[in-house]
């Protein structure tokens, strides 16, 4: 039990983050304000998209796909970070966190596959428009999200085994405020270097390959865009498209600057702060993104509160 190495399934600590900063409470107060407000922005997107006929289209479809993704990956994380930190327990079980880890990397390569699936709805819908209901229909949509889902969660599948058949060093302290990959393999008392190029390949993968489609197709959109006669119709496609970008951006940037920064592994603290704006804030700007800058969705908004009232 006290030896070097443990076999056996057991309990990890989580170390949490920032542990020496001075106003912990209030910073970690304010995370789950923020998760809260997201949690309700994407709920309230997925019930919108759901009860309005007007927003049964391709490109809402996989953004309620999307609000799903956040919400999972984001209660999947900070309940229990915030549960352990105020009730001063950091323990976490060997089926926890088995849990986060395939759920969250799930979600994370997920959403990589889905926004480039997003992207091509929109290269289809302003470079070949005509074509558009022939391409995009409800069952490509669905088998698009289905794609996405399931992309994710074999290649989480085999990390997260991976991962924990790993001898870990004692005392199971894990330098994280949740079950991350890398530094679950931070504990590991085995040379893991093979693996890890493993972990390098897949996040050029999962990150480079899709973020260079998404560019090279909206490259072909901007061309597509600019030979558009109306003005009006230029700038709403510019506004959609727009939105999208911030998305992208949105998630791709904190992933870029974790698994494919040179050093890297020698700034986890840096690491922590990019993985707490991946899974809280993040989730909070996507419903943003959208309904802030899109008149649909506010329509639909007025309209559910409008029902509401109503009804009262």
């Amino acid at each position: 039990m006290w030896g070097g190495n443990e076999t056996e399934p057991t309990n990890f600590t989580l170390l949490g983050f920032f542990p020496e900063f001075r106003y912990i409470t209030a910073l970690v107060s304010i995370v789950l304000l923020i998760y809260m407000a997201a949690f309700i922005g994407n709920t309230l997107l997925v019930l919108l998209i759901w009860l309005d006929s007007r927003l049964h289209t391709p490109m809402y479809f996989l953004l309620g796909q999307l609000s799903l993704m956040d919400l999972t990956l984001t209660s999947s994380i900070i309940p229990k970070m915030v549960a352990n930190f105020f009730s001063g327990w950091q323990s976490i079980s060997f089926l926890a966190c088995r849990t986060q880890i395939f759920f969250s990397l799930t979600v994370a390569i997920g959403e990589c596959i889905l926004i480039t699936v997003m992207c091509f709805d929109r290269y289809v819908a302003i470079c070949n428009p005509l074509r558009y209901p022939v391409i995009m229909s409800p069952r490509m949509c669905w088998q698009m999200a289905a794609m996405s889902w399931a992309g994710g969660a074999l290649t989480s599948f085999g990390h997260t085994a991976f991962t924990l058949h790993f001898h870990i060093c004692s005392p199971r302290e894990i330098p994280h405020f949740f079950c991350e990959v890398m530094a679950v393999l931070r504990i590991v008392c085995e040379d893991i270097s093979a693996y890890e190029k493993a972990v390098v390949v897949t996040s050029i993968l999962v990150l480079l390959l899709p973020l260079s489609l998404i560019l090279s197709s909206y490259v072909l959109i901007f061309l597509a865009v600019l030979r558009m006669n109306s003005p009006e119709v230029r700038n709403k496609t510019l506004a959609t498209c727009s939105s999208h970008l911030c998305v992208v951006g949105l998630y791709f940037g904190p992933g870029m600057c974790i698994y494919m920064r040179p050093g890297s592994a020698k700034t986890p603290k840096l690491n922590q702060g990019l993985f707490l704006f991946g899974t809280v804030l993040t989730p909070l700007l996507n419903p943003l993104a959208y309904s802030l800058r899109n008149k649909e969705v506010l329509c639909s908004l007025k309209k559910l509160m409008g029902r509401f009232q109503s009804t009262r």
